[in-house]
């Protein structure tokens, strides 16, 4: 399970790269499916990144995270 607080360093600078991405995902991921909490999380970071210049290939797997595991923008 992922925690805001706990990964709170990933939004300091309003930039996330696709390594940082998968980690997170990983992390939410990590016993086989993502709960509420977890979608919630991501959607905070989400809102938070795309303020700040995002790379083109970080953005499309934001947005196929977002479809896949329906993540509201």
């Amino acid at each position: 399970m992922i925690n805001y607080g706990r990964i709170a360093v990933f939004t300091e600078n309003e930039e996330l790269d696709l390594g940082e991405l998968n980690f997170l995902l990983g992390l939410a991921l990590k016993d086989g499916k993502m709960d509420d909490d977890e979608r919630h999380v991501l959607q905070m970071i989400f809102h938070k990144i795309e303020e700040a210049h995002v790379p083109p290939r970080v953005l499309e797997r934001m947005n196929e995270v977002r479809e896949r595991y329906g993540i509201c923008k």
